[in-house]
């Protein structure tokens, strides 16, 4: 067994000297300490470096994939896109120069037909038919008159023709007194004229009274307000910046239609009366039942289109003026055929496929990199094309991928 004086022995050999650097080792040892800091920042920036892929993120163009769903019988012959207008728009203004009193309006209210919508001063108007019924209460005076004069007129006749009998009178006095009846007549039936005239007069300043209010002339929403309280409003074009031609534009949302442009060479595919599809691209996943209403006979020299008017047999708060839409024209199914259904699928633009091999393929942003997904393809629609596997509705797939994105590149989508 060790002695104690053994064991103390090895315990100070153990212990470490605390003593205080000398005072040439302090430069010494700070070089170590800044090499230490820049490997420390070295070996960050390589992991992140190497977190991010090693690779700079590739700025790239995207599109939405947009649904096609499922339709009962009736499969696609034609795709072309439009968008969503108003066959009943009007902007409202005054029949005459005014200036406003009252603007009733603000954007989106719904008004009904013949609700007020706004005023304009009417001092004017109403002193001119204050004027024009106080004519006509003058003539109706003044023929009160003649009418008084007339009956004591007839009256002096039937005396004198009593009189003559009796040889007490001239005959030329019975005619004198004949003479004032007639007279007396014609002033009365020209004052009945007069006061016709001055009713009209009363009628015409009641419309220019009427016309200081404005009026909606038909059931809708307002969709802009284009003058304030103060400003001048007239029916005509005049007073450049300083004169408003409306007080805001109304629109009937049971007359929106989608209005597409389809490319001649397709057009025979499409017939008045045919059933189609309608899906909003603010909406992709919504299928609204339409049908065409016209093909509009003339095309388009520039574009070599033809415009052709599409009903919407569902009506929804959600669709609104100038919406971009795309509409699917159905192919009818014959008489006795059995219920087909059309595959699931999106469309997607031409541009985003690209061919791998023996595959066709596309890039979907997932988490800021490119995910590459095998697909399988269905018909073409104009510069889109059906994918019937491989993609979801709504998601982002790149436009015109280089050939150098592969499977999990960074990518960043640059903004229109």
């Amino acid at each position: 067994m060790p002695s104690e004086n053994d064991k103390k022995a090895l315990l100070s050999q153990l212990r470490i000297e605390r003593e205080a650097p000398a005072a040439g080792d302090a430069p010494r040892r700070r070089p170590w300490l800044l090499g230490g800091a820049v490997l420390l920042a070295a070996v960050l920036a390589a992991g992140a470096w190497l977190g991010f892929g090693g690779r700079r993120a590739l700025s790239v163009h995207t599109a939405l994939a947009q649904s096609l769903g499922a339709a009962s019988g009736n499969a696609s012959v034609l795709d072309a896109t439009g968008y969503v207008t108003a066959r009943r728009e009007a902007t409202v203004s005054a029949q005459i120069t005014g200036t406003l009193t009252q603007v009733l309006i603000e954007e989106g209210d719904h008004v009904k037909e013949g609700q007020v919508l706004g005023r304009l001063d009417d001092t004017a108007q109403r002193a001119a038919l204050a004027q024009a019924q106080a004519q006509t209460q003058s003539a109706q005076a003044l023929l009160v008159q003649y009418q008084a004069q007339l009956a004591q007129s007839i009256r002096d006749v039937r005396r004198d023709e009593d009189l003559v009998k009796r040889n007490l009178v001239s005959q030329q006095a019975v005619e004198q007194a004949r003479t004032q009846v007639e007279t007396g007549t014609a002033q009365a039936q020209a004052q009945k004229k007069q006061i016709v005239l001055d009713e009209a007069n009363v009628r015409a300043a009641q419309v220019q009274l009427g016309y200081c209010t404005v009026r909606a002339p038909f059931s809708g929403v307002v969709i802009a307000k284009a003058a304030q309280v103060g400003e001048i409003v007239s029916p005509f074009s005049a007073g450049g910046g300083f004169t408003r031609t409306g007080i805001g534009t109304l629109v009937d949302m049971d007359s929106l239609e989608v209005e597409v442009d389809v490319n001649e060479a397709y057009i025979n595919r499409v017939q008045p009366g045919q059933k189609a599809e309608s899906v909003l691209n603010a909406y992709p996943d919504w299928r609204i039942p339409s049908h065409v209403i016209a093909i509009i006979p003339t095309a388009d020299r520039s574009k070599a289109t033809v415009k052709v008017r599409v009903g919407l047999d569902a009506k929804d708060n959600r669709i609104v003026p100038d919406m971009g839409v795309r509409v699917s024209f159905l192919e009818e199914k014959p008489a006795g055929t059995s219920e087909v259904q059309r595959p699931h699928g999106v469309v997607v633009p031409s541009s985003a496929l690209r061919r791998d091999g023996e595959e066709d393929v596309v890039f979907v942003v997932q988490d800021r990199r490119a995910q590459r997904r095998a697909v399988t393809l269905g018909a073409p629609s104009g510069s889109n094309r059906q994918v019937l596997s491989g993609v979801s509705p709504g998601e982002e797939v790149i436009l015109d991928p280089p050939p150098t994105l592969k499977e999990d590149t960074p990518v960043q989508v640059a903004k229109s």
